[in-house]
C-alpha cells in the first residue's frame, strides 16, 4: 500500500474514506469536464462498516485512508447500496484486504454482484426497514430500485443524521473541498444538474415519489452523503431536494433550444432563422451547433427547456452522423412537456428530415409542424418560413405557460 491518502472525518466516528478522479473526461457517454470522486465512508462503532467502495483503479487510495483511521482488518461489515462497477469496482479486493463478516446489499444487489464478480460471493440481503446496529450506532435501509438501477439502495446513520444517498444527489466534479458549502455555489449547481438531467432524467416519476414520501419517513437530515461528488449539508439540503423537485418536475418553460449539424451551411442558416423567429416571439433561444456541443451539455440545456428543433443535413440517405449520435443518447431520456420541430437541407432525397420529424414523435415530443426542409442553399422565402417556424415555436410556449 504505497498511497499516503488520508481519511477526512465528517462526524464524530464517521470518516470519508473514497477517491478523487481528477483525470476522467468521459463516463459512460458523459463530458466530465471536471473530473469526479468516487466516495466511500468508514462508520465506526461496537462494530465497524465500510459503506460503499471505489472504482478499482483506485483501490490503494482507498485503502489507505482506511488504514489512517484502523486496520483495514477491523473492519466488521461492508454495506453495497449500488453494484454499478464504479462503487463496486474494488469490491473483491475489499473483501479479500478485510475479510468481514457480512457484506449486505438488495436483492437486487446481490443478483448484480454475482453476476459481475461470481455465484460464490457471500452477500447478505436486506430491504427496506432492516436495521444494523452497530453498538452505539444504528444504521437502517431504504430500498430505491431504479434511481438509478434496480439495485439502488439509501444507508440511513440514525445517530449522526447521515443518508448515504449513492448517486442520488451526486454530481461528477473532482475537488478537494469535501462538503458543498466549500465550493463555488454556481459550479455545484450546474454539476448537480447536469448529473440530475444525464442520470436520473428518465427516472423522474420516481424521483417525485421519493420525494413524495421522504416526510413520512421520519428521517431528519444533517447530511447527504453521496457517492459522488461533495456531502450535501446545511443550507445545501432543503436546496438540492427543492431542485431535485424542479428537475423531476421538467416544467415547461419559455426556452427553445436548436440544435443541428451542417455540411455546406445551409442547415446552420435554417438553424439561426428559426432562433431568430423565436427571440422575435419573445421566448429565449439557445443554438447548440453539434460540432461544438457535447451530447451530455445538450441533455443538461434540455432539462431546462419547453421546445427543442433538431436540425440535420442529409449523408447517404440518412442522418448526418454527430445528429445520429446525438439521437441515440438522447432517446433514453425520455424527456416530458418539450415541444418540437425537425429541419434540414438536402441535395436530391432528404430522408434525413423524416427520420427527425419520426424519432421526434417516438420521443413523444409534440411536434408544433411539419417538417420543415429545403433544397441545397436555403432561399429568402425559405428562410422566412424558418423564421416563422421559430415564431410559431414561441407562441406555443407562451401558450403553454399561460
Amino acid at each position: 500500500m504505497r498511497s499516503t491518502a488520508q481519511a477526512v472525518k465528517i462526524a464524530e466516528n464517521v470518516y470519508w474514506v473514497g477517491a478523487i478522479d481528477w483525470g476522467i473526461r468521459d463516463f459512460h457517454g458523459y463530458s466530465t469536464s471536471r473530473g469526479s470522486t468516487y466516495n466511500a465512508y468508514l462508520v465506526l462503532g461496537d462494530k465497524n462498516v465500510l459503506v460503499d467502495t471505489v472504482k478499482a483503479p483506485f483501490f490503494d487510495e482507498m485503502a489507505a485512508r482506511i488504514a489512517s483511521v484502523l486496520p483495514p482488518s477491523g473492519i466488521d461489515y461492508i454495506i453495497s447500496n449500488h453494484a454499478e462497477m464504479d462503487h463496486s469496482g474494488a469490491l473483491p479486493k475489499t473483501i479479500e484486504l478485510i475479510g468481514p463478516e457480512k457484506v449486505f446489499c438488495s436483492k437486487n444487489g446481490a443478483d448484480a454482484l454475482k453476476r459481475h464478480f461470481g455465484p460464490n460471493l457471500d452477500l447478505t440481503v436486506v430491504k427496506t426497514g432492516d436495521k444494523l446496529d452497530l453498538g452505539g450506532k444504528t444504521i437502517s435501509f431504504i430500498e430505491t430500485k431504479m434511481l438509478h438501477w434496480p439495485d439502488s439502495m439509501f444507508s440511513y446513520l440514525h445517530e449522526d443524521r447521515i443518508l448515504f444517498s449513492q448517486d442520488a444527489f451526486g454530481m461528477h466534479l473532482a475537488t478537494a473541498k469535501l462538503f458543498d458549502d466549500e465550493i463555488d455555489s454556481s459550479i455545484v449547481e450546474a454539476e448537480a444538474e447536469k448529473y440530475y438531467a444525464n442520470i436520473l432524467m428518465p427516472y423522474s416519476d420516481l424521483v417525485l415519489k421519493l420525494l413524495e414520501q421522504l416526510p413520512s419517513l421520519g428521517l431528519e437530515f444533517k447530511m447527504l452523503a453521496t457517492d459522488h461528488g461533495p456531502i450535501w449539508r446545511g443550507k445545501g439540503i432543503p436546496k438540492i431536494i427543492s431542485l431535485y423537485g424542479k428537475w423531476a418536475r421538467q416544467e415547461a418553460s419559455d426556452r427553445a433550444i436548436i440544435i443541428f449539424d451542417t455540411m455546406w451551411g445551409s442547415t446552420a442558416k435554417m438553424a439561426m432563422s428559426i432562433a431568430d423567429g423565436v427571440a422575435a416571439g419573445g421566448s429565449d433561444v439557445k443554438l447548440l451547433p453539434l460540432n461544438s456541443n457535447h451530447r451530455s451539455d445538450i441533455v443538461t440545456e434540455l432539462l431546462d427547456s419547453g421546445a427543442i428543433a433538431l436540425g440535420s443535413p442529409t449523408l447517404n440517405n440518412n442522418i448526418f452522423p454527430t445528429v445520429a449520435d446525438l439521437l441515440c443518447y438522447l432517446k433514453g431520456f425520455r424527456p416530458k412537456n418539450k415541444i418540437g420541430a425537425a429541419f434540414g437541407s438536402y441535395g436530391w432525397s432528404g430522408e434525413a428530415i423524416k427520420l427527425l420529424d419520426a424519432a421526434i414523435k417516438e420521443m413523444k415530443v409534440d411536434a408544433v409542424s411539419a417538417p420543415l426542409s429545403c433544397k441545397y442553399v436555403p432561399s429568402r422565402d425559405d428562410l422566412a418560413k424558418c423564421f416563422e417556424l421559430g415564431k410559431t415555436i414561441s407562441q406555443r410556449l407562451k401558450n403553454k405557460k399561460s
